[in-house]
């Protein structure tokens, strides 16, 4: 398999970084994030939105609207290999032990829930899809931004985000699964500066961190090639 494109812009968010200088900084050290650093302020949601979102939504969907206030997107792709977790487990503590679900909490346990609000607070009816695919949610949803590009999408903002894990999952997380608020948006056209090809047969082996910040750890970095694993395939990028 082969993709291929152009970083139009990118924002994006985690504990202890979120202006572009820091992480230009953190990129040129080893790939790794201090969960005990604070998380950035809000800074294009709006309040009463942010306070309706889980950790990981509120950054992704921070990150988003910081891309719109600079650039025209034509198409979402959200991808998210836990979704709303952190929203769903309250849910189901409540139903154990027969308490009253919240309103917000069942609106908002959907996994479409944070594109859903990125248009609504950018007053913008736009097309847009929701990815989940385990270990390689953020690969896959590349697939999924060259399919409209192929469609005729023009630039298409792709934010791949994750919230904090419930403590009552953490026994039963598999290896390579790491428990960071994070959100990455890159803003993507057609084109051949940035290019993958997929090797098969690769052996899984755990990550430090999600493929997404992987990914902007060799973007910033200015690597030529870097490769990301995969749970049955690497992902190859050069940058051209």
């Amino acid at each position: 398999m082969k993709l291929a494109f152009n970083i139009i812009d990118w924002q994006a968010s985690a504990p202890g970084l979120s202006a572009s200088d820091d992480w230009q900084a953190w990129s040129k050290s080893p790939a790794e994030i201090d969960i005990s650093a604070p998380l950035a302020k809000s800074t294009h949601l709006p309040m009463m939105t942010a306070r309706r979102l889980a950790s990981g939504s509120r950054l992704a969907v921070d990150c988003a609207l910081a891309v719109f206030s600079r650039h025209q997107v034509d198409a979402l792709v959200f991808a998210s290999r836990h979704g709303e977790l952190e929203r769903n487990f309250r849910i189901l503590t409540a139903l154990a032990e027969g308490e009253s679900l919240s309103p917000t909490d069942f609106a908002m346990s959907v996994h479409n829930s944070a594109v859903g609000n990125t248009t609504i607070a950018a007053k913008q009816a736009l097309v847009s899809s929701s990815v989940s695919a385990g270990y390689d949610t953020f690969a896959q949803a590349l697939i999924e931004v060259a399919s409209l590009h192929h469609a005729g999408y023009q630039r298409v903002l792709l934010v791949d985000f994750d919230g904090l894990i419930p403590e009552f999952y953490h026994p039963h997380l598999p290896g390579e699964a790491v428990n960071i608020p994070f959100a990455v948006g890159l803003l993507l056209e057609a084109g051949t500066q940035m290019q993958c090809e997929t090797a098969p047969h690769a052996i899984h082996a755990a990550q430090a961190l999600p493929q997404s910040l992987a990914f902007l750890h060799g973007w910033c970095s200015g690597a030529q090639t870097f490769t990301l694993p995969g749970e049955r395939l690497v992902w190859r990028w050069s940058r051209h």
